[in-house]
């Protein structure tokens, strides 16, 4: 039997990455089944029955079209007698318990934890994936957790984590389980987020905007060449998933992992930069991320820091109100300072957090509001059918009405890596 590249590629490192995944979940698995393969499957409500059995997803931009036995893109949906299948619900293949600056979300909840999970599977193949092991394997060539929604939910209230994401790969591929996570989610005070490259279609996107705190989106770069060669998607679907989250109050953070020689341009950063502002608003953070040699790039060098630093001087300079250099523990450009005073409000140090200076939402020092999700909104639609809103401070967290200090010697945390 032959095998393409990304074949042998997923087959060759699903072994490696379920073993670690396993041995960081045995202190989370409170015995919870672990193995190989699938564990549940459920049906997708996004998708068209054609003739002969076969259907045409309608989640993705990609619109697979699936013959009756075989499998969309992602490798993950399967058609079973011309019914589209999920294969990865409740079925995760790595979870852990991160800071929640690690996503990166830098304007959620400072020093706060996140639950955090993956299944196997993901709509692009990004040359560049830290997590190909995983991203590129079929489900049965994992090691997976049985871990429904409401296991979830408990995992996530045991280990006192003020929310949940769905990260690592792309998490849109496992739609229906993060979906229901989110649902149950809003009946606690528990925030669900994601992590995304934002290739999805604007019907689920809007559904799922419903039981969605938060999303921080892979910006991957302002091109479709770009794209096409380095991710096997496209950008334009992106942009409208950027433009939707935005229309649905979604609080957003972009990722841009700059890469040398592939998106490093200037001028592509510019237009980049011009386009959010526009188009989003000058408040939307922006996170311009080191790249370091993975999967298919191993060739390029990490990028050099001066350049993340004339792109986070660019985008400033073009207006926009909060950008961070991440991937460079200690830089600078981790911090986020009030855009009015210019006082430093929030200094991080890696995933470490060592300053605070925010009163409910607003600079300490001139009361500026700063956007962000400061604290947890009980349950919005609740909220919305009362017509108020309840708003609860979050179990363990620092009180954000007063200035904070909190650093305490804390080492250097590796670099942050840029994952969807």
């Amino acid at each position: 039997m032959k095998f393409s590249r990304r074949d042998f590629l997923k087959k060759s490192g699903c072994f490696i990455a379920s073993f670690t995944t396993f041995l960081s979940l045995v202190p989370l698995a409170k015995g919870e089944g672990f193995k190989r393969g699938l564990i549940k499957i459920k049906k997708s409500p996004y998708f068209k029955p054609l003739e002969n059995k076969k259907i045409m997803c309608t989640l993705c931009p990609r619109h697979c079209v699936v013959e009756e036995g075989k499998r969309g893109y992602c490798e993950v949906r399967e058609n079973r007698g011309g019914i589209y299948y999920s294969l990865v619900y409740g079925n995760p293949c790595a979870v852990h318990i991160d800071p929640i600056e690690k996503k990166p979300f830098f304007h959620i909840l400072p020093s706060s934890s996140v639950f955090s999970l993956a299944t196997a599977g993901c709509n692009f193949d990004c040359k560049f994936c830290q997590n190909w092991e995983i991203s590129q394997a079929r489900p049965e060539e994992t090691f997976n957790y049985e871990l429904p929604p409401e296991e979830v939910i408990k995992m996530a209230k045991e280990f006192h984590c003020s929310s949940i994401a769905s990260t690592y790969v792309e998490p849109m591929i496992f739609y229906e389980y993060m979906y229901d996570i989110g649902r149950l989610a809003y009946k606690e005070d528990i925030l669900n987020v994601c992590h995304s490259n934002g290739y999805i279609n604007p019907k689920p996107l809007r559904a799922l905007c419903k039981y969605l705190d938060a999303a921080c989106i892979d910006l991957k770069a302002f091109s479709e060449k770009f794209y096409r060669e380095v991710t096997e998607g496209s950008l334009s679907p992106v942009l409208e998933t950027l433009k939707i989250l935005r229309e649905e109050g979604i609080h957003t953070e972009i990722v841009n992992l700059v890469i040398p020689t592939k998106n490093d341009n200037l001028k592509m950063m510019k237009d980049m930069v011009d386009w959010i502002k526009k188009e989003l608003g000058p408040d939307v953070p922006l996170h311009f991320t080191r790249f370091y040699p993975q999967y298919k790039l191993k060739n390029l060098p990490p990028t050099p820091v001066e350049i993340l630093e004339k792109a986070r001087e660019l985008a400033l300079r073009e207006g926009l109100r909060y950008v961070y250099i991440g991937n460079v523990p200690g830089h600078s450009g981790e911090n986020t300072h009030c855009p009015n005073c210019h006082k430093l409000i929030i200094r991080r140090l890696g995933y470490r957090i060592q300053e605070v200076n925010l009163n409910n939402g607003h600079c300490t020092y001139c009361g500026y509001p700063v956007p962000g999700i400061w604290s947890v909104k009980k349950s919005k639609r609740e909220a919305k059918r009362l017509n108020k809103t309840n708003t609860v401070s979050v179990k363990g967290m620092p009180n954000m009405g007063s200035n904070i200090r909190l650093v305490k010697n804390a080492p250097v945390a590796e670099p942050i890596k840029s994952v969807p």
